[in-house]
Formats: C-alpha cells, structure tokens, sequence
C-alpha cells in the first residue's frame, strides 16, 4: 500500500484548504496508479505554499537512471530517515498527496475455492480528501559531454504505516493521512529534525474512514471513471 488511489475534488479545495498561493491544473481521476503525474501540496524554500503536479515514485537526487522511480512509490515510516533513498527528502523535501481515496485488495476465497484479491475503495469520512503524507525529490540527468543537462524532473512518494483496526482485515498497510492540525508542521521545511517529525506519522483514527468492495475492474490500470468507485451491490 498504497498502490492505487483516486483525485476527484475541485483544485480550488486545495487553494482554500491549504491557502496555496499557486496551483497548476489537474483534471479528476479515479485510478491513479504509480509513474502518473499527481497534484503535491509542498513548501518553497520562500515558505510559499504551492500545489504542483510530480510523477509518483521517487526518483532520488543521486540516481543514475530514474527508472528507479518505479520502485519507490511507497515509503515506510518505520526506518525511512535512515535509508539512503529517502533521508535527505525526510529532513529537507515533505510533501502532501491530497486524495480523495484510495484503493486496497483484500486476499480472499473466490468462488472456485481459489485465493483472490477483492478491491475495496477506502475514503475520508466527512472531508473532502485524505492528506497522505509524502516526500519529493528534484533529480536532473547529468549533462553529457559538451551538452546541457536535462530538465528537472520532480517526483514524490506516499508514507505508509501499519494498518488501523479498519485497515486491518483489508491490509495491513495503509497511508500515513495528517489531520489538518498538523499540515503546518509536516510541510515546514524549516525543521530538518527527522526525530521530531515522528508523532505525525501515526495516521488516522478508523473512525475517520469508511471502506466498501468495489468492482475488479479497478485492476485494470486502463480503468477510468467514477463507476470505479460505487459499492459492489449486495450478494
């Protein structure tokens, strides 16, 4: 976790909620899978709050080839400061994924008596998106000789933890999701002690969320539309 997940709320909620004094544009999505481009919420190191859209699946700053990206989706909140691939953007480069839910595959008994996975969509209750916490990198291709380098290209990461008392059944991951109380302080970048920063990643309460099966078709990476996100009718 989290592996998929699903941007449907207006841009300006972003602007009003976080008071972002810039925001590029970004259209609804309901299967967001990793290596798409997502909104971030982060600070400049001017202390301005912006919302920009990065590639999800960090790239760190010392990588040779950013296909490396493509295993890094996710971090774990256990160790992460220590690990060279996330250090230096724990202390330096935290952001917010804002979403509107996400999605997780609980392992189940199908109806031939095999395994099988059973998509289940998981959303705030009574607010309009989950803060993921996250963390971003800028990685540049080297210049080559006699060349410039290459265009900056941003990147981030989701944090996860263990799983709630709802999760739990489902997965036993979830995303580490910051109450507004504590935006502020996950985005300072100003703090650069990674030891202080511990307590806002427990996550989420189980009462904060609500989760329902919806169809397997959200497998599907080409899948798109809200239909992806209706509760499966009763057996």
């Amino acid at each position: 976790m989290c592996g998929r997940y699903v941007v449907a709320y207006d841009p300006q909620t972003l602007v009003s909620g976080f008071s972002l004094t810039r925001i590029q544009p970004f259209g609804p999505r309901f299967n967001i899978a990793p290596q798409s481009d997502v909104p971030v919420v982060y600070e400049t190191k001017e202390g301005e709050r912006i919302a920009e859209t990065m590639r999800w699946g960090l790239v760190p700053h010392w990588a040779k080839d950013p296909a490396l990206g493509a295993k890094l989706n996710n971090a774990r909140s256990e160790g992460m400061a220590e690990k060279p691939s996330f250090r230096q953007a724990v202390r330096r480069r935290r952001c917010i994924l804002p979403a509107s839910g996400f999605y997780e595959w609980q392992p189940v008994t199908g109806p031939d008596g095999k395994p099988a996975k059973q998509p289940h969509y998981i959303s705030p209750v009574d607010a309009p998106f989950f803060a993921m916490a996250g963390l971003f990198e800028a990685w540049r291709a080297p210049a080559a000789e006699g060349a410039d380098a290459g265009d900056w290209l941003l990147t981030c990461c989701v944090i996860t933890t263990a799983a709630n008392a709802l999760m739990a059944p489902i997965h036993d991951r979830m995303p580490v999701m910051l109450p507004p109380a504590q935006w502020a302080a996950w985005l300072d970048r100003g703090n650069t002690d990674a030891a202080s920063l511990a307590p806002l990643l427990q996550g989420l309460p189980e009462g904060a969320m609500q989760a329902w099966p919806v169809a397997r078709a959200v497998g599907r990476s080409s899948a798109e539309g809200p239909d992806l996100i209706l509760p499966l009718p009763p057996a």
